[in-house]
């Protein structure tokens, strides 16, 4: 099949972008950052300029206090994160033991009907092992990181670039999409501006609502867990926050870890195992019918397996900057593919009869004719 100009314009196009994404991909993590944050802030800048406000100054005001909230925030939190993960590590051979205290029967009663025994010796010689190799692991990345300090530059780099980037794209946000609108060809910017909203309207609906449904999300059960008395409660309940992004995972694996640290904690105390598993239910059963429907409602059209491939894809290819670009690629994939298959459902490919069935049907008119009175 030949293709068309403008299929032969598209195709080349979107080469482009994707050579070009590919091979600055080490030094775009702060772009994109600075990209995302003016993508999230720009209609509250734009909302500030339609009372009288210039676009510097409505910029500098929502960008100062973006940034002055997160500074305030990490501030309050990270002395507490800190607390607590110092704890964790200074804990976690004492829970360990508990761990083989507790399985110790279990695997015993196994190795007698399998016939084959191993011993508290054998698996703490397992364990040095692994832990030797991943103390050796972790040697060498320290050692690249003090001998190189690319790890260091590339975080202070991302760390000054990203809130210049975020301010020169909110300022020259309304001048970027009228640039872009004016290279489109001109016989399909109607459908390329419908395709545009549907896009904006996923990524928007995805973004902006998941991202606080998570930080609602993470500061819920840190306090929550906090004030029933889990240990690392805080730490708990922000990491399932955070990782709530991934649709099922955090709350999954925030649910698993809770239940195991209270049941550690306490020496099995059934109560207080409930307790801290209502907490992670009440919070999925607001979240999922009066959170989520009132921020995102169902124009978001993302499915959670599409979501979950997409960062994992984006994560594999290009790490941190893929996980960042995985939503948006994958919200234009969606909405790309449904009109495909609109405008497949509409060609003659489509629609064109079968020859036998037409046949068929010729052949069962002819007959109820001649059968006729």
């Amino acid at each position: 099949m030949k293709l068309t100009p403008l299929q032969t314009f598209w195709g080349c196009a979107v080469l482009i972008v994707l050579l070009l994404v590919w091979t600055f991909k080490t030094v775009l993590l702060p772009f994109v950052l600075g990209a995302t944050i003016a993508y999230l802030l720009n209609p509250f800048v734009n909302k500030i300029c339609k009372k009288g406000f210039k676009r510097p100054t409505a910029v500098l005001c929502i960008l100062g206090g973006f940034f002055l909230f997160v500074t305030v925030i990490l501030a309050v939190i990270t002395p507490i994160l800190f607390r607590e993960a110092t704890g964790f590590i200074e804990s976690a051979p004492a829970y360990a033991q508990r761990v083989w205290e507790l399985a110790e029967p279990r695997i015993m009663w196994i190795q007698e009907r399998l016939g084959y025994t191993i011993t508290q010796e054998q698996i703490q010689t397992v364990l040095e092992d692994n832990v030797g190799k991943a103390l050796q692991i972790g040697k060498g990345v320290l050692g690249g990181l003090t001998m190189g300090g690319i790890a260091i530059v590339d975080f202070l780099t991302t760390l000054l670039i990203t809130p210049v980037a975020a301010y020169f794209l909110m300022k020259e946000w309304p001048g970027i999409v009228s640039w872009v609108k004016g290279i489109i060809p001109r016989d399909h910017i109607a459908t390329i501006s419908i395709l545009g909203k549907k896009i904006d309207l996923k990524i928007s609906g995805f973004v902006r609502g998941q991202i606080t449904i998570c930080v609602a999300l993470g500061f819920v059960y840190a306090v929550a867990l906090s004030i029933a008395g889990l240990n690392y409660g805080f730490v708990i309940g922000l990491s399932t926050g955070i990782l709530s992004i991934i649709p099922f995972v955090g709350s999954t694996l925030g649910l698993v870890t809770s239940v195991v640290v209270a049941f550690l904690q306490t020496g099995g105390d059934l109560t207080f195992v409930g307790i801290i598993a209502c907490i992670f239910f009440a919070g999925q059963f607001v979240e999922g019918n009066f959170i989520t429907p009132k921020l995102m409602g169902d124009s978001v059209g993302l499915h959670p397996l599409w979501i979950i491939f997409a960062l994992m894809a984006g994560g594999s290819l290009m790490g941190l900057l893929g996980m960042f670009l995985a939503v948006p690629v994958a919200a234009s994939i969606g909405v790309l593919v449904n009109f495909a298959i609109s405008e497949y459902k509409k060609s003659p490919y489509y629609q064109k009869n079968d020859p036998i069935e037409n046949s068929a049907q010729e052949a069962s008119q002819d007959q109820s004719t001649t059968t006729a009175p």
